[in-house]
C-alpha cells in the first residue's frame, strides 16, 4: 500500500472525521425522528419549526406558498421543457393551471362551491402550505443524513437482505433510503443514472422505480399532521416503512414486475461485488469514506435548499391542480366510488372502519397521494391510520411519481404501473388493517 493511501486512510478514521459522522447523523436523526415536548405539543423538531413559522406569520407562509406556486408554474416554459414529450406536455399545462388556482386560494376569490371546508381552503391550508414550508426547511436538516455518510452507512447494512428479500442488488439499498429521507425524485435520479451505467437489469430497474420510490420523511410528516397521527410519528413512519417494503416484497413476485426481462441495456452488465469482511465493518468505513470525502456544510445546505425549492416548485402545482380536481370528482361524480369498488370487498371483510369510504380514499390515491387525506380526516382513528399508510405505500400517484417514473429510461408502460398501484393498494390494506386495530 503507497504511502499516500496510508494517509488516506489515517484522515478517513481520524478522530475529527469520526465526530464529524457521528455528530450530523445524530442531528439528523434528531431533526426527523426524536419527539420533544414544546408549548403544550410533543412532536419531531422540524415539525415545530414549521408549525412555530406558520403560527408567527401565517399571511406570509401563504404569500410565500404562492409565489412558489407562480414560479413552479412558470418554469418549465421558461426553461423550454414544457413540451419534451406528451406526459411532460399534460402536467406543464396542469402546473400553469396551478397558478390561477393558487390566486383564487390566496385571495378567497371564485364561487360558494369552491370554498366550503372540504375544498380549496383545505387543500391550500392543510397541504399546500405546509409542504412549501416543510420541503426547502426539511431540505436543511436532510443535509445531515444523506451528506456525512449515515445514507451510505445504512445501505452497506441493507445489502445482504436486498436480493433474497427484494430480488435487487445491495446497492439498491441506497436508492430505498435515498426516497425515504429525501424524495423519490432523489430516489428515481439515483435510479436511472444507475441504471444506465448498466449496474440494474431492466427488472431490478422497474422493482426499485415502483417499490421504493415513495414520497419522503418530510412529506409523510405532512399526512401524519393532516390525520391527526403526529402524537404517534414514530409508530407511524416505522409501521409505514415496514408495510412498503414488504409490499414490495411481495410486488416482485407477482405479475407483472415478475415477467420484466432480467437484462441489461448496456452490452455488458456490471455485477455487484461481494462485501468482504465483516459487514458492520465495512459500514462504517463507507460511512467514515463518504463523511471524509463530503463537501464543506454550508455548501451541502445551500445545494440543498435550491433542490428543496426547485422540488417544492414541481410539486405544489400540480398537488394543488390535480388535487382540487380529484376532489371535484370525488365529490359531485361518481367516479371514484366506481373505482372504490375495487377495494371494497376488502375493506369491507377487513372490517375497516367506514369500508366505503375507506376504499374510495384508496382508489382515489392514485391521483394525487393528498387526496385521501381530503375524505378521511374526520373518520375514526384506525382508518386514518389505514389510509395514511396507503398512501404512501402505494407509492404511486399520477401528480408526481408516476411522470416523474416514465421520464426515465426505464421501459415500464403506464398500463403496467396502473396494475402495480392496484395490486400495492390491496396488498397494504390486508396488511396494514390488523396492525392498525391491533395497536390502537
Amino acid at each position: 500500500m503507497s504511502t499516500h493511501s496510508q494517509e488516506k486512510i489515517k484522515d478517513i478514521r481520524s478522530s475529527k472525521n469520526i465526530s464529524k459522522f457521528i455528530i450530523f447523523s445524530v442531528i439528523g436523526i434528531f431533526m426527523f425522528f426524536v419527539p420533544i415536548a414544546f408549548n403544550g405539543k410533543t412532536t419531531i423538531p422540524l415539525d415545530h419549526i414549521v408549525s412555530g413559522i406558520r403560527k408567527a406569520s401565517p399571511g406570509f407562509s401563504a404569500f410565500y406558498t404562492l409565489i412558489i406556486i407562480i414560479l413552479g408554474g412558470i418554469y418549465p416554459f421558461y426553461k423550454k421543457t414544457w413540451n419534451k414529450d406528451r406526459v411532460t406536455m399534460i402536467f406543464s399545462l396542469f402546473k400553469f393551471v396551478g397558478i390561477f388556482i393558487g390566486f383564487l386560494a390566496f385571495f378567497e376569490y371564485g364561487p360558494t362551491w369552491l370554498f366550503t371546508a372540504d375544498m380549496l381552503p383545505f387543500i391550500f391550508s392543510k397541504i399546500i402550505v405546509p409542504i412549501g414550508l416543510i420541503i426547502p426547511i426539511g431540505a436543511v436538516f436532510l443535509t445531515f443524513i444523506i451528506g456525512y455518510g449515515l445514507l451510505e452507512f445504512i445501505g452497506v447494512l441493507m445489502k445482504p437482505v436486498m436480493r433474497p428479500i427484494w430480488k435487487t442488488p445491495g446497492r439498491s439499498a441506497i436508492d430505498a433510503v435515498g426516497s425515504f429521507v429525501g424524495s423519490y425524485s432523489i430516489g428515481l435520479l439515483i435510479t436511472n443514472k444507475v441504471f444506465k451505467e448498466g449496474k440494474y437489469t431492466i427488472k431490478e430497474a422497474s422493482i426499485i422505480a415502483t417499490g421504493f420510490s415513495t414520497v419522503s420523511a418530510t412529506f409523510m410528516i405532512i399526512v401524519a399532521k393532516t390525520l391527526g397521527l403526529m402524537e404517534m410519528w414514530n409508530t407511524y413512519f416505522w409501521v409505514t416503512l415496514v408495510v412498503t417494503f414488504i409490499v414490495t416484497a411481495i410486488t416482485v413476485r407477482i405479475r407483472p414486475l415478475k415477467t420484466k426481462e432480467d437484462r441489461y441495456i448496456t452490452e455488458i452488465g456490471i455485477p455487484e461485488p461481494e462485501i468482504e469482511g465483516n459487514i458492520f465493518t465495512c459500514a462504517i468505513d463507507e460511512g467514515l469514506k463518504a463523511s471524509f470525502e463530503s463537501r464543506p456544510l454550508t455548501k451541502n445546505i445551500i445545494d440543498n435548499i435550491k433542490d428543496g425549492f426547485l422540488m417544492a416548485m414541481g410539486v405544489l402545482p400540480t398537488v394543488i391542480s390535480i388535487g382540487l380536481m380529484g376532489a371535484l370528482l370525488a365529490k359531485y361524480t361518481p367516479l371514484f366510488d366506481v373505482c372504490g369498488y375495487i377495494f371494497y370487498p376488502f375493506t369491507l371483510l377487513l372490517q375497516i372502519p367506514e369500508p366505503m369510504l375507506t376504499a374510495k380514499a384508496s382508489a382515489i390515491n392514485i391521483a394525487d397521494m393528498s387526496l385521501p387525506l381530503l375524505l378521511v380526516a374526520q373518520a375514526p382513528l384506525v382508518t386514518r391510520f389505514v389510509i395514511g399508510v396507503v398512501c404512501i405505500s402505494t407509492v404511486l400517484f399520477f401528480s408526481a411519481s408516476i411522470p416523474c417514473i416514465l421520464s426515465t429510461d426505464i421501459p415500464i408502460t403506464i398500463s403496467e404501473i396502473v396494475i402495480i398501484a392496484i395490486e400495492r393498494t390491496i396488498i397494504t390494506l390486508i396488511l396494514i388493517a390488523p396492525i392498525a386495530m391491533l395497536i390502537l
